[in-house]
This record gives C-alpha cells, structure tokens and sequence, in this order.
C-alpha cells in the first residue's frame, strides 16, 4: 500500500510538478489532523515518519519511561516499554506504532481534505510563480464568458503550460470593442496578485504596453534591439503615436516598423481593432521631436520656451485644425508622447503676434524717448 501511494506522488510530481517531498509535508499534517480528530485533548508526542527512499510512512506517539505515571498519554511503565524494546529502562523513551486504519470515518475524511487542500495550494503556487513572471509581457487568452451585467470578460490564459482564469475588466477593455465567447485574444498583464482563491492576474487591453509588445512580436528589429522603442501614447480604441528610433545608420526604423505594404503595422491594427497608429521618428532634439510627434501634420517651426519643458510650434493656416486634432487628440496625445506642453499656432496667429509685439517695442521705446527729453528739458531749466 506504501509502495502504490508512493508511486503515487511520483507521479504527482511528473504531471503537475509539484514535488514529492512537499506532498509528504502535507501527507504528515494530515495524519496529525486525523489523530487530533479521534483523539481530542492528545499532546504533542505524536509524530509522523515519511521515508521516501523505504517508501514507507510510520506514524507513532513517543513515551518515557518512568515508575511514577502522571500523564498515561506521555508515560508508560517499564514493564509495559519492554514490550516496545526489550532495553528500554527508566528515563529512555519508547516510540509506539499507531495503527493509520484504525480512525474513524470523520478522521479520515478531514486527512483527505488536508491533503487535497494541500494539492491546490501547490498548483496555486506553481500557477502563481508562473504568471508573476510574465507580468508586462503579452498573453494570449479565450474567452470563456461575458457577464452581460458588468461587461466584464472571463478568459482562460496559458503560460508555460499553466493555465489559469482571468477577468479582462470592462475599463481594460478598447471602447466599442466587441468580444464574443471563443474569440482569441491578446491580453497585456498588468499584475498579478495572491488572492484567496489562487492568483489574481490582471488584464488590460488598453494599456499602452500593449501596443509595445504587439510591436515586439511583429517588427524582428524591435525583438533584437536593432530598433528601438522610446515612448508610447495611447487612447485605447481610438488612437495610438509611438515613438521609436536606432543607432544603426543603414536601418529605417520606421519603414521597418510599418513593414513591407504596411503589413507588420497592417496586423497590429488588426488586432487592436482598427485603432489608427502613428509612427514617430525619435529625435534627442526635442524641438524636432515635438514637430515629428505632431504628424501627420506639417510644422513650418518648433521652438522650445525657458523655464519649464514647454515648446511652441507654427503650423501652416490649413494645418491648425490637423494639428489639434478632433477634440485636441492629437496635440494630446503629442504631449503625452515627449513630455513636453505644447503652444500650437497658426502662421497668422504667430505673424499677427509677432507685429503686435514690434509695435508694443516700438511704442516703449518712444515713450522712453518722451520721458528722456522732459528729464533733459527739466535740468536745463
């Protein structure tokens, strides 16, 4: 019987990971619980033995031997421990077997419990350790259900062959994305906590790492660091600039993000839904990586202001509105790309406030002039 629940575990081990001699922990723990059960008030004496190389478990009760008997649960005669080792005398100690079969149905079940209890905890573990590791990285998910009162979305997520449960939030999710029962679909990981019911894995499909990683798994410059990615700004379902660049001097790293017929790029947009990507030239100038982040509108200058990261940028009268964008996304979301508060105005407006500037200039300098010669006239008197 040993034989076969050692064999057992073995075999545990093979198929779930979890390790034999963890099992033997809990296999202890359990018989403990199951003696305590049938033997209220029982002291700490008893003990449990796995062997895994005998494969064997002894379970007994540890007793000294001693003339005066005060507690019969702890003591025994020296008559009594010769029945145990025939050398034993006063002072020593004897351990007594304890018959596992004989507990008592309720005994027994709370053992079962304990060891099942501790199965889950193992596989919550493993599960747990599995997907801490992936967190910031993309998963690929099913969706098993939608909860029509939340909108909150069920997925099963794989890793490395784990496989766990996991709810896509309905503020995770792409506004007007539609996400049916079956559908595969990739998930960013957010975080993963230890919950009371195993691991709590937490899913975004709106996070702006999103988009990074997607472009990892697509553009093979990015993987190897050939291109790299600098920031990225995003308004899930709508929107998303991403600015990348490269050491390489022969290396396009927008061309090769867009891909050959704007297939790499095509695929991303695919997955995100049709959300509209813009790519942007990174640049260690910031005045000219303000005007990149404004594409796809033109910018006739860019001018970084003192005190504080601001910049102001001219655009062309017919690219004001382009510039903004539909309720000022894409200044926005240009903003959020570099950093940088961002002055947009017009080739007029900036003109206009230019010569009001000069005739403010010019009207000091007369009234300097004015003031100078009363001064002079004053003193001559």
């Amino acid at each position: 019987m040993n034989a076969e629940f050692f064999d057992a575990l073995e075999q545990l081990e093979k198929e779930k990971g979890i390790p034999v001699d963890y099992m033997l922990d809990k296999v202890a723990q359990a018989l403990l619980t199951a003696y305590r059960r049938d033997n209220p008030g029982a002291p700490e004496n008893v003990f449990v033995e796995p062997d895994a190389e005998k494969k064997t478990i002894r379970m007994f009760i540890r007793k000294t031997v001693t003339d005066d008997i005060y507690d019969p649960m702890e003591e025994i005669d020296p008559e009594e421990a010769k029945k145990y080792d025939k050398t034993a005398v006063i002072g020593d100690t004897v351990d007594i077997d304890i018959e596992t079969r004989d507990f008592g149905r309720i005994a027994a079940q709370t053992a079962k419990q304990v060891i099942i209890q501790g199965i889950r905890e193992a596989e919550r573990g493993m599960v747990l350790s599995e997907f801490s590791s992936r967190e910031h990285e993309i998963l690929t998910g099913v969706v098993t259900r939608v909860d029509p009162r939340t909108g909150n979305v069920i997925l099963d997520v794989v890793s490395e062959g784990e496989k766990t449960e996991a709810v896509l939030g309905a503020g995770e999710q792409a506004p007007g994305e539609q996400l049916r029962e079956g559908q595969r679909i990739k998930v960013y990981v957010v975080e993963v906590r230890r919950g009371a019911r195993g691991p709590q894995v937490l899913l975004s499909r709106t996070h702006p790492g999103l988009v990074k990683r997607l472009f990892e798994l697509e553009v093979p410059e990015i993987a190897d660091g050939t291109v790299l990615v600098y920031s990225v700004a995003r308004e899930a379902g709508s929107r998303t600039k991403i600015a990348v660049g490269t050491k390489e001097q022969n290396v396009d790293p927008i061309g090769a993000c867009v891909g050959p017929r704007g297939a790499r790029v095509g695929a991303i947009v695919q997955e995100l839904g049709g959300e509209k990507i813009d790519i942007v030239l990174y640049s260690d100038d910031m005045a000219q990586f303000v005007a990149a982040a404004l594409s796809p509108a033109d910018v006739v200058s860019a001018t970084l202001l003192d005190g504080g990261k601001s910049c102001r940028v001219v655009v062309p009268d017919d690219q004001l509105s382009l510039a903004i964008g539909k309720e000022g996304q894409n200044a926005r979301l240009a903003a959020k790309l570099t950093g940088w508060k961002i002055d947009i105005k017009s080739q007029s407006q900036a003109e206009q406030a230019l010569e009001q500037n000069q005739a403010a200039g010019q009207g000091q300098d007369g009234a300097q002039g004015q003031a100078a010669g009363q001064s002079q006239a004053a003193e001559e008197a």
